[in-house]
């Protein structure tokens, strides 16, 4: 059972045409790269302006002691520090953003301070961190108002 030269060729054409067909160039990468990179780019810039957004927002947000704050001004409280002096920015942190309203001073305003911070409240000395319930018991304040 011999084939035939022209069904050996019929043979031959199909299996090309297989060939062919299995193997085609792929000529779209390049256009799913410039997709892809738009697509991250994009992610990225919408990433960053909502972090901008977001940080704009809270930074506008009033803090949780603000009144407290406030009333410590408004009774003449003033807290006297050093900005290199840790304790004084521990200080500062307890009042967190709401620290806008204290009346604060360098220490370097006033003889009488040797220790920072210190707090001058209706003319007595309150040296070294003061607690914000101390403080509040001192003034007459109430924290959270």
């Amino acid at each position: 059972m011999a084939l035939s030269k022209e069904e050996i060729g019929n043979i031959r054409n199909e299996t090309q045409k297989t060939e062919h067909n299995t193997h085609k160039p792929i000529n779209e990468p390049k256009k799913n790269k410039k997709v892809l990179f738009f697509s991250v780019g994009l992610i990225a810039v919408l990433l960053i302006g909502a972090g901008i957004g977001y940080s704009f927002v809270s930074s506008n947000k009033s803090g949780y002691l603000d009144g407290f704050a406030q009333c410590l001004s408004d009774k003449g409280a003033v807290m006297y520090g050093a900005s290199f002096c840790k304790f004084s920015a521990a200080q500062k942190g307890m009042f967190g953003k709401s620290f806008k309203f204290i009346d604060y001073r360098d220490f370097t305003e006033n003889n009488e301070v040797k220790i920072t911070p210190t707090w001058f409240i209706d003319g007595k000395k309150y040296e070294n961190v003061q607690s914000l319930d101390k403080l509040s018991v001192i003034t007459g304040c109430v924290i959270g108002s």
